[in-house]
């Protein structure tokens, strides 16, 4: 009989060994057997692995339009860098020029706290 550990077990159904333990005390795969092998490891009859009906696949927490937005959000961080960059350019800009805070800030749509601030830097 071929026996397996934890790990290959798990290997064999593509789940994460915390997976698989949690399956086999939950009774939603087989038991290990009752004797450990010779480094006190708990192992389980490769061919009752095989056999026993997996669980359903659980919940994913990926999927591809998660990916693809999570791209999206990383080129509108980017741009958004960019944007800030620009307004704070800007911003000292208008007050060389000697416009107001108050003005200034609500053409760029921040508050006139972030107009100083940014000012300070």
């Amino acid at each position: 009989m071929t026996t397996w550990t934890a790990d290959e077990c798990a290997e064999q159904w593509g789940v994460q060994v915390g997976t698989w333990n949690s399956y086999v005390s939950r009774g939603q795969a087989p038991a290990p057997l009752p004797d450990p092998d010779d480094a006190g490891r708990r192992v389980w009859d490769a061919g009752a692995v095989r056999g026993y009906p997996r669980p359903g696949v659980g919940h994913r927490r990926s999927s591809d339009a998660a990916d693809d937005l999570l791209v999206e959000m990383g080129e509108v961080g980017a741009r958004m860098a960019e944007l800030r960059d620009r307004q704070r350019e800007l911003l000292r800009a208008g007050r060389e020029a000697g416009c107001e805070i108050r003005a200034m800030s609500e053409a760029l749509g921040i508050s006139r706290q972030t107009a100083y601030s940014w000012l300070k830097n």
